[in-house]
C-alpha cells in the first residue's frame, strides 16, 4: 500500500517565494552580466558612492561575509571602480571608495536592477502591484523580520551569480 502525501491546507508560501527570489535573481545576474558586475557588486558600488563605509559596514548592509566582501571588493579594485582608501576620521579603519567609473557603472547597474523589477512587477496587473509590494513590507518588518533561534542555523540559500 503505497501512502499518500497529506494534502495542503494552505498555499506553499515558502516554496512561494523561493521560487520567485531565484528567477528574480537569475533574470538580475544575467542583466547585470552585460555591464561585467555581480549583484554583489553592484550593491557595494551603489551603498559605497558618496559615504566613508568600512568593508565591514557594506558586507552588513549586503548580507554578505567577510571572505565574500574581500573577494567583492578585490574584483571591484581590480576593475578600477572602487579602492579601498583610509579613513578621514578614524586612522585606523579603511573605507571603500568608488571611483569615478565605478560611480558610472553603479548608475547603468541601478537602472538594470530597476528595470528588471519593474519588469517583474508589469507581469501583474496594476492594482496587484502595490498590494504585493505592501504584504511583502510588512512580512519584512514584522512576522518575517528576523529568523528564529535555532540550535543548528538554518542555512540560507546561496545567492548565485
Amino acid at each position: 500500500m503505497t501512502a499518500m502525501a497529506p494534502p495542503n491546507a494552505e498555499p506553499d508560501l515558502s516554496f512561494l517565494l523561493d521560487h520567485t527570489g531565484h528567477v528574480l535573481r537569475s533574470r538580475m545576474a544575467a542583466a547585470l552580466a552585460e555591464i561585467g558586475l555581480t549583484a554583489r557588486m553592484h550593491c557595494v558600488l551603489v551603498h559605497a558612492i558618496g559615504q566613508e563605509r568600512t568593508q565591514a559596514q557594506l558586507a552588513e548592509i549586503g548580507d554578505m561575509d567577510k571572505t565574500t566582501m574581500v573577494v567583492t571588493v578585490d574584483a571591484l579594485e581590480k576593475a578600477g571602480l572602487a579602492e579601498r582608501r583610509p579613513s578621514s576620521t578614524d586612522r585606523r579603519a579603511r573605507v571603500i571608495a568608488v571611483t569615478d567609473a565605478g560611480a558610472e557603472i553603479a548608475h547603468r547597474s541601478q537602472e538594470i536592477v530597476d528595470r528588471v523589477h519593474r519588469e517583474a512587477l508589469e507581469s501583474l496587473p496594476e492594482d496587484e502591484r502595490t498590494v504585493l509590494l505592501r504584504a511583502l513590507e510588512r512580512l519584512t518588518r514584522g512576522h518575517l523580520a528576523e529568523p528564529v533561534e535555532q540550535p543548528q542555523p538554518v542555512r540560507r540559500a546561496r545567492q548565485r551569480t
